[in-house]
């Protein structure tokens, strides 16, 4: 004996609550937004009857179709996700975007310009965008946005048509970091830098790293350097890693006449120049100078206070999130720039004679 599968129970829908409730559909949904003339009383009653038919709410997606918005800003990050969580940079960032933006209801889709994510940068279901990070394919991505005609800012990027840029002083700070080194008597500095273009080579810096180079923050830091000091050697990391820092920091302390000084373009570096320095037998400030750029607080840096340029990459985050909320509802927004503040601490001294 066979018996049939007794038929689904169709979905309950707002029509179904607000016919037990007694009310319109209309107050209903009113009911459930939370943004209506609606007395606690028939918004209870409207709860009530949802529960009873284990109704969970409106279906987002026929919101979304209606609003004729996905809800949904997007957030592209240049490295693999799982490298761009190492870095407290982009974490604070992103903490400074979802506070802004969470309060808004809108959702962050995160993505990323390798792999799959490009292709799903140009079909990725979102409102706007906020670029993050120091990109090394900024043009390109941002010329496939363009086309799909969405708010875009970017975070740290050349001024370019349709973008609204939340700027760093990067060069600024970068010469801060320059003078107090030449201020103790240094002469002979190098840089570890950030990835100057989109292949991620590594090795020494290029004599012609100013025609090269397509990541905005790396140029404007190594600008900033230029001002100071007219000539110095470098060495581009992978990333901004320990270990990245380390390798380069290796790679300019096995010199014949090695630097008495040297510049790291973000703090996971310069962390990472101090343990190389280390295994060299080298002591820091006392033979080897180091100035980091962020302003992160590590555990890897021991008894070290690192000397760097103290960043507000939270207060980037909100900017970026405040910025691409107002271009949504149509209002004019304006770029914004902020500063770095330089933070002594013992990682730097006059060189040795």
């Amino acid at each position: 004996m066979t018996t049939e599968a007794s038929a689904p129970l169709p979905r309950p829908n707002l029509a179904a609550v607000a016919a037990l409730a007694g009310v319109s559909r209309s107050t209903a949904s009113l009911a459930f937004s939370g943004a209506g003339p609606v007395s606690a009383a028939t918004r209870e009653r409207v709860l009530a009857a949802a529960e009873k038919l284990n109704y969970a709410g409106p279906d987002p997606r026929a919101q979304s179709l209606r609003r004729g918005r996905s809800g949904i800003i997007g957030v592209v990050i240049e490295d693999r996700l799982r490298d761009a969580f190492r870095d407290p940079m982009n974490i604070a960032m992103l903490d400074g975007i979802a506070d802004e933006t969470g309060s808004s209801g809108a959702g962050l889709l995160l993505l990323t310009e390798t792999g799959d994510d490009r292709a799903s940068i140009a079909s990725a279901p979102m409102d706007a965008v906020i670029l993050v990070g120091c990109s090394t394919r900024l043009e390109d991505t941002v010329g496939v946005l363009r086309q799909r005609g969405m708010p875009i800012v970017a975070i740290e990027a050349p001024e370019m048509e349709s973008v609204l840029s939340i700027g760093l002083d990067n060069r600024a700070a970068s010469a801060v970091a320059a003078r107090h080194l030449r201020d103790l008597g240094h002469e002979r500095i190098a840089v570890v830098t950030l990835p100057l273009e989109d292949t991620r080579l590594t090795g020494p810096l290029p004599a012609d790293w100013e025609s090269i180079g397509t990541a905005f923050t790396t140029l404007e830091r190594l600008r900033g350097v230029r001002e100071v000091f007219e000539q110095f050697e470098g060495v581009v990391a992978s990333g901004s890693t320990i270990s990245a820092g380390r390798d380069a920091g290796w790679a300019l302390l096995l010199h014949i006449d090695p630097p008495t000084a040297i510049i790291a373009q973000s703090d996971l570096l310069a962390l990472g120049v101090i343990r190389a320095a280390k295994e060299r037998g080298m002591s820091v400030p006392g033979d080897l100078s180091v100035i980091g750029f962020d302003g992160v607080r590590s555990e890897e840096a021991g008894p070290h206070d690192l000397t760097t340029l103290i960043q507000p990459a939270v207060d980037k985050g909100r900017a970026a999130g405040r910025a691409v909320l107002g271009m949504l509802e149509g209002e004019e927004q304006h770029p914004v720039e902020f500063r770095s503040a330089f933070h002594l601490g013992n990682t730097t001294a006059a060189p040795r004679p």
